[in-house]
């Protein structure tokens, strides 16, 4: 079905406006600290305090050891992957499809909700403000609309003017928050020069008040841990921006690791100085904090701070809502706009504008979603949803650099997680066990988080699993100056590893041979998701050396060898691709033999090429490089069997190859049994041709057939399989037992897969 011009537009990198990458290394990390630095760290301390006792300071601490542990995850992935959206394009690039979605659904919300609760903070504080200084503007106001409007007004105020402020640009918006976090830093400074002269002339205070360190146990902390973790959350925002980071691969780190620097400090020392500076009688600081919660450390101010320190704690805590809320904004912006580019949203979500290169639609639905929550929800439930969120996501995105370090191991990585895997384990392991251990005392978390994963899911299933379908992985096949005609069909070789290519092709000429075809090569050059297609033209040229080669191996042979370089996104498309245009009658590839992942029998590349290959195929674990002598070719009958016979046949007569015909029976078989395997060792053997005369037969006793397979095969040089004769339930493309004689096996395993094309056609006709 032909594109839509819309659709076209939207796959044509040329066609698209980028972003300007105006953010330095200072900026990435104000964004980072100015969004950590929010209003958390003047209403949690309270909160904190109360749940855990002095014994806070140890969940804090534990809460920045678990966010470093992502820190390293979001490093390693954003410099590789520098792509709007953070968080979600990394879960995206790892789990395509409905937990990718989510993944990007579910952090829009988190990052939305975070908004509209800065924007309330912030009327609160404004409010707080007015009613210490200008007393009679709150008494006008209050008789006129009433408090409760007044701050609602004050909130759309805010959330309209930082939302403008995100559409004039990315530079702007560094600009204002650079402004504004290093201004809130500079009056936390002044709070903490406050309290630190207070302990240092009261030293005393400091043992009454952190004695004693646990008055509510470990459960304490770990409440205050889960209460306190969105607290922590912030740096993250660096990734979310990635397209707009200059040099990248090297910012995106230090920024990540500079905001976490910066920020754990300030909040380790803030809440000591609020439990062990302030005079609190009789009654224990921790207890006099978490009586007053939200305001704790303005009445922490108030003991140990002059007048006009209740004043400059106010300011501070405007200025850490607007710097935070300003930071939150652009984030969820760029999650919405990268979700609009995989159409996963309405794709006008990801234009960006012309002029100021902002994703301006994407900013002004976010403002507009922002502001609707703000007035209208109950944000103490919603928002209770945010921390859990923030926890789920940072979880994949651990669980992400392990799946992206074997899916995509091509991938330049100038930044890597070190002690991998342990790091990313112990991050999704810690940020889960705490998700979890939040239903204790949020329940209503986990409600509104799953009732909002199961709305996107029917989204997901309704609307969007079909719309980002025309997304598809592409494939750049160079065509020459003058267009040749029609090729002939061929014998193809895939060549990725240099060390390889004598040996695949040793063992394709004799094939091409018998068949009276001619031989060529292709090698894929493969380009990340987000990069277009055209920019793997740039590295091609490391492709076109190993070709080179490929065609002196073929001249030592005085042998012909065509060859073409493609540019695809995903290998096995490439190899498909390749395979089409040149009208392959047989593929042969090398294949590492094994594969890490559950839910594939040989591999990402190997499972699709098998699954939609329209040829012949022969796939080699472990080409060998020195001469092979010995074969060992099991057989039970079947296509496949018959194929690899031909093939093996055609190779041994030119290799002057010793072959070995083996047929698995029990160690209890019966003589009819014995008498139907001779009979398959006849039959086989009849296939090889000119190589039947060297030809031995073997039964081979075992109760496995794999087993048995590679144990034999350890005695030969090469081992040559089929598919096997396994119940439709057990198999899966070849089945198990060529994968396990494979992974099991030293010697060099080739596996042949007959395309039956007829089949696949009439099974098509019967499915519709």
């Amino acid at each position: 079905m032909p594109q839509s011009t819309k659709e076209r537009n939207h796959n044509d990198p040329a066609a698209q406006v980028t972003f300007a990458r105006d953010l330095g290394l200072f900026d990435a990390t104000m964004l980072g600290v100015g969004a950590m630095i929010g209003a958390g760290i003047f209403v949690l301390t309270g909160i904190a305090a109360g749940e855990a006792g002095p014994a806070s300071l140890l969940a804090f601490a534990l809460n920045a050891l678990v966010t470093l542990l992502t820190a390293f995850a979001y490093a390693e992935l954003a410099s590789a992957l520098p792509r709007a959206g953070g968080g979600y394009s990394f879960v995206r690039m790892a789990f395509p499809g409905a937990a990718g979605f989510v993944s990007g659904w579910i952090l829009w919300f988190a990052y939305t909700v975070a908004c509209s609760l800065y924007a309330l903070g912030f009327a609160g504080y404004f409010w707080e403000l007015f009613q210490q200084y200008l007393p009679w503007l709150v008494d006008s106001v209050d008789n006129l609309i009433g408090r409760y409007r007044a701050v609602l007004v004050i909130t759309f105020l805010v959330g309209s003017g930082f939302t403008w402020l995100n559409v004039r640009g990315a530079e702007v918006t560094g600009k204002t928050e650079n402004a504004l976090t290093l201004s809130k830093i500079t009056v936390l400074c002044i709070f903490l020069a406050f309290g630190l002269y207070a302990i240092f002339h009261q030293p005393e205070r400091v043992t009454d008040s952190l004695t004693p360190f646990f008055p509510r146990g470990l459960g304490g902390v770990l409440i205050a841990m889960g209460l306190t973790f969105i607290a922590f959350e912030g740096y993250d925002l660096i990734a979310t921006v990635a397209e707009e980071v200059k040099n990248p691969q090297k910012n995106i780190p230090r920024a990540t690791f500079l905001s976490l620097a910066v920020t754990v400090p300030i909040y380790l020392l803030i809440l000591f100085v609020s439990l062990a500076a302030i005079d609190s009688g009789d009654q224990p600081a921790w207890q006099f904090l978490g009586k007053f919660k939200e305001t704790a450390i303005v009445r922490a101010a108030e003991s140990f701070m002059p007048t006009a320190g209740v004043a400059v704690i106010v300011f501070g805590g405007l200025l850490s809502t607007t710097s935070a809320l300003n930071a939150t904004v652009m984030a969820a912006s760029r999650v919405a706009f990268s979700m609009g580019r995989d159409l996963w949203l309405p794709s006008t979500v990801s234009k960006i504008h012309v002029r100021r290169r902002t994703p301006h639609v994407a900013i002004l639905t976010t403002g507009a979603i922002l502001i609707g929550m703000a007035l209208t929800l109950p944000l103490e439930a919603v928002g209770s949803a945010a921390s859990l969120i923030f926890l789920l996501t940072f979880a994949l995105v651990n669980l992400a650099v392990i799946v992206l370090r074997r899916k995509h191991p091509e991938i330049p990585r100038k930044y890597k997680v070190p002690f991998y895997p342990i790091i990313p384990v112990l991050g999704f392991a810690l940020n889960i066990l705490l998700a979890l251990y939040q239903f204790r005392f949020q329940p209503v978390a986990w409600y509104v988080t799953l009732g909002w994963i199961g709305a996107g899911l029917l989204l997901y299933y309704a609307v969007f699993e079909k719309k980002s379908a025309v997304l598809k992985p592409q494939v750049l096949i160079p065509e020459p100056a003058q267009p040749s005609e029609t090729p002939e069909p061929c014998v193809m070789v895939a060549l990725n590893n240099p060390a390889n290519i004598e040996a695949l092709l040793e063992l394709s000429y004799p094939i091409a041979c018998s068949r009276g075809l001619r031989m060529a090569a292709v090698s894929i050059v493969e380009v990340p998701r987000q990069v277009p297609i055209h920019e793997g033209m740039r590295t091609a040229h490391h492709r076109e050396a190993l070709l080179a080669r490929a065609k002196k191996i073929a001249a030592r042979r005085e042998e012909q060898l065509d060859t073409k370089i493609v540019v695809a996104h995903r290998v096995a498309d490439g190899i498909l691709s390749a395979v089409e245009r040149h009208k392959a009658d047989v593929l042969v590839m090398g294949w590492k033999g094994f594969t890490n992942t559950r839910d594939r029998l040989f591999g990402e590349v190997a499972d699709q090429v098998i699954r939609h290959l329209p040829c012949d195929l022969v796939l080699i674990k472990k080409p060998a490089t020195k001469e092979l002598k010995t074969c060992l070719l099991p057989t039970s009958g079947g296509p496949n069997a018959r194929l690899a016979a031909s093939i093996i046949g055609s190779i041994a007569a030119e290799k002057e190859m010793s072959i070995t015909a083996g047929h698995i029976v029990s160690p209890r078989a019966t003589p009819e049994q014995i008498e139907t395997a001779n009979r398959h060792l006849d039959d086989t053997v009849s296939l090889l041709g000119k190589s039947a005369e060297n030809t031995k037969k073997m039964l081979i006793q075992s109760k496995s057939v794999s087993g048995g397979i590679a144990r034999a095969g350890k005695e030969y040089d090469l081992v040559v399989i089929g598919a096997a004769k396994e119940p439709f339930f057990r198999k899966m493309l070849f089945g198990e037992i060529p994968e396990k004689v494979a992974r099991y096996s030293p010697s060099t395993v080739m596996l042949v897969k007959k395309y039956e094309g007829a089949a696949r056609s009439l099974l098509k006709r019967i499915l519709g």
